[in-house]
């Protein structure tokens, strides 16, 4: 009783206090030369390592600059979710004065471009509608019918009306881009795609640190309806997000991997203790192991890491090791003692050396990682040092108390 109390309380201690860290920054300590150097390093150019890159593709340049303008005015006010948000290589800055950094030879064939193209913008001006564009294709072939240039020149942009003018008779999506109409060369996909570069505010104490920031993106983009209104594409990368989906794998994994653990360590119980009884007094006494080194290791490190977690895997994995020894050596007593007090006293008399021994050892073996200076690694040992120890004292006096309550039947067979 005394056991089960103890386990119901680290277990509703564990509960209140249950912590998990998953900033992989702290598993290293930051006590290190090269560690304050890189800490120094992030604190004067911030956002290398927690940044998120929303990719905004459409099918024209021009509603790739409208969709990025309506996505980032969506998120601006959301300084709950997001330190900064800024458009590399665009904003008005660069609106502004983009110009400015072209080489320029560049510039003066842009320039050049606008200023052999003044006629036509004087008509888009004066009428822009379908009517205008008419008039500015009849004015391209008048201009091709002097000779001014060659009528093929004509052939991309007549296409290009032609192709839209249809995909409206046939009511489909229809994107018309100026640019590509007014421009020499075709389009790039990097032409009609729209970069912001956002800085989110990352939660540490869950499991995705940067999973509010991105399901925010993702609900302002379906907010202001940017795949129906501008046809837009927004997909997410940076280390945010592939340190999420990195998360996420952990988090999906953990059931099958803790449920496959504790399945292995009942076909090891079974095969070694062929009563449901004494496999149930084990599995018992495991788990109020379990359940006082989590309420021990929050106690010692105040939250778990990425590394430290791991203690359940290693807990469940040797700690019943402890349980499997003493319960065989119970059952050889009991088979040559018959009766359950004297067998329950002697395997403890035989195996209290052994099991102090393993003990000691396997918890000194975790416990010499704790110099190191790879912080998770460090706490690490440090918990499951403890539980080795715990999952000792465990075996030695819950376990045999369980198996003096449930009375598993006599060894009618020696074992071997």
């Amino acid at each position: 009783m005394a056991g089960l109390a103890l386990a119901a309380a680290a277990g509703v201690y564990s509960h209140r206090n249950f912590a998990i860290n998953t900033d992989v920054a702290k598993l290293i300590s930051p006590d290190l030369d090269w560690r304050k150097r890189e800490i120094d390093f992030e604190k004067a150019f911030p956002g290398r390592n927690d940044s998120i890159l929303a990719v905004v593709e459409t099918p024209t340049p021009e509603l790739a600059r409208q969709a990025g303008d309506a996505l980032e005015k969506k998120l601006q006010p959301q300084t709950d979710r997001f330190i900064s948000i800024r458009r590399p290589g665009g904003g008005a800055f660069f609106d502004n004065n983009g110009l400015l950094f072209l080489p320029t030879s560049e510039v003066a064939k842009q320039t050049g471009q606008l200023a052999s193209a003044a006629p036509i913008f004087d008509i888009l001006v004066d009428d822009p509608s379908l009517r205008g564009l008419t008039g500015v294709l009849e004015f391209g072939l008048a201009g091709a019918a002097r000779g001014q240039y060659p009528k093929d020149a004509m052939a991309r942009p007549l296409n290009q009306v032609a192709d839209t003018v249809e995909k409206v008779l046939a009511d489909k999506p229809a994107p018309f881009s100026w640019r590509e109409l007014s421009s020499d060369e075709p389009l790039t996909d990097g032409d009609k795609r729209v970069l912001l570069l956002i800085r989110p505010v990352l939660d540490f104490n869950a499991l995705e640190p940067g999973g509010a920031a991105t399901d925010a993106i993702r609900k302002a983009a379906a907010d202001i309806n940017l795949a129906k209104d501008y046809g837009a594409r927004v997909r997410l990368t940076g280390p945010v997000p592939i340190a999420n989906d990195e998360f996420s794998t952990v988090q999906e994994g953990a059931l099958l991997t803790h449920g496959g653990t504790v399945l292995i360590v009942l076909f090891i119980l079974w095969c070694a203790l062929k009563s449901s009884k004494i496999i149930g007094a084990v599995f018992v006494t495991l788990i109020i192991g379990l359940s006082v080194t989590t309420a021990v290791g929050l106690m010692l490190v105040g939250a778990f890491n990425l590394i430290s977690i791991a203690f359940f895997v290693l807990f469940v994995g040797l700690g019943v090791d402890f349980g499997i020894q003493y319960s065989v050596r119970y059952r050889a007593e009991r088979h040559e003692l018959d009766k359950l007090d004297p067998a329950l006293e002697k395997a403890a008399e035989y195996s209290a050396v052994p099991l102090t021994l393993a003990a000691v050892a396997t918890a000194a073996g975790f416990l010499s990682f704790l110099p190191t200076d790879y912080k998770g690694v460090s706490e690490l040992g440090k918990i499951a040092g403890a539980g080795m120890i715990i999952a000792f004292i465990a075996a030695i006096t819950v376990l045999p108390a369980l198996l003096k309550i449930l009375n598993p039947p006599g060894e009618a067979e020696p074992l071997g």
